[in-house]
């Protein structure tokens, strides 16, 4: 980051990404169903981001078969996937595990795209980085070997799951020869997604009520307006400003927030494990980043000389 302006702009995505998990858990415990819930989020989200596309892009409406594929892709992968294992998980877990774990997705992401694109395989440090991923994932989870299914091990796994999806939409949307801009491949994904899990909300039997109370309230206003709308306009413009690699430190940041924003609004507690599962995670991230991590180190002190 080489100004003022774009430490603050990192500093305000990580805390309001970070305070979504909080947020998500607040209107989970407001009386919203998991999977519904997380669909009225992207209805509005959805509508927001399209009016903003609408106004920036030029193409607004996916044409092509490539364009509709991209956004197909990231629909049933980034948005309808990774929010309902995400929603659901985060019933059985605390708002900074679960930030942690969603974490564990640039790493899961560098995996699937060596696994896509085999003439860039991984080192033995890669996958040493990758292990130590999934190593974190456990640590977190502590599972209780004479209860596997107990605990907060279900409420992991399936947050697990959601960032899975989640990288493995990012690399496949990728791999797609489409001429969509950002703003409208979200957009359109956010809108399909939410009719996804609307249909998948439906299937699963969850009551079709939204709660009225001021939580639920707030925590759908909050995840709809401040997380992704706010939230996707400032990613956007730092992505093109600094690039993937420092981008992906905000899954790293993130959780910092989530942590602070639980304990002070949920009294969760922050327990030495998900302190623990937060550092294996990050370790692993610097191994599997270590050369691109040494290169913005360079050009960081070269800008601060």
């Amino acid at each position: 980051m080489t100004n003022y302006r774009d430490a603050v702009l990192f500093l305000l995505l990580a805390a309001v990404w970070g305070s979504a998990f909080p947020a998500i858990k607040a209107g989970l415990e407001a009386g919203f169903e998991p999977v519904l819930f997380a669909a009225v989020r992207y209805d509005v989200a959805g509508v927001v981001m399209l009016a903003y596309a609408a106004r920036v892009s030029d193409r607004w409406l996916p044409r092509t078969r490539a364009d509709w594929t991209t956004v197909g892709i990231a629909a049933v992968l980034m948005i309808a996937a990774y929010h309902a294992f995400l929603f659901v998980g985060e019933q059985q877990t605390t708002s900074a595990v679960a930030a942690v774990v969603v974490s564990l997705s640039p790493v899961l992401t560098t995996g699937f795209a060596r696994t896509f694109l085999p003439s860039e395989r991984l080192s033995v440090a890669g996958l040493t980085g990758l292990a130590l991923g999934l190593v974190g994932v456990v640590v977190l989870s502590n599972p209780d070997p004479s209860n596997l299914l107990g605990g907060n091990t279900v409420g992991v796994l399936l947050v697990l799951s959601a960032s899975t999806c989640f990288a493995l939409g990012s690399v496949l949307t990728q791999r797609v020869d489409d001429d969509l801009s950002i703003e409208t491949m979200e957009a359109w994904s956010m809108l399909l997604g939410a009719g996804l899990m609307h249909v998948a909300s439906v299937a699963a039997g969850e009551p079709q009520v939204v709660p009225r109370n001021t939580e639920a309230l707030f925590a759908i206003g909050y995840l709809s307006l401040v997380a992704s709308a706010l939230g996707f306009l400032v990613y956007f413009e730092l992505l093109e400003r600094l690039g993937p690699i420092e981008i992906n430190l905000v899954s790293y940041v993130a959780p910092v927030f989530a942590a602070i924003v639980g304990l002070v609004w949920l009294a969760e507690p922050i327990t030495p494990n998900t302190v623990a599962g937060f550092l294996v995670i990050f370790s692993g991230f610097c191994l599997l980043k270590r050369r691109a991590l040494v290169a913005e180190l360079r050009k960081a002190r070269a800008v601060w000389a």
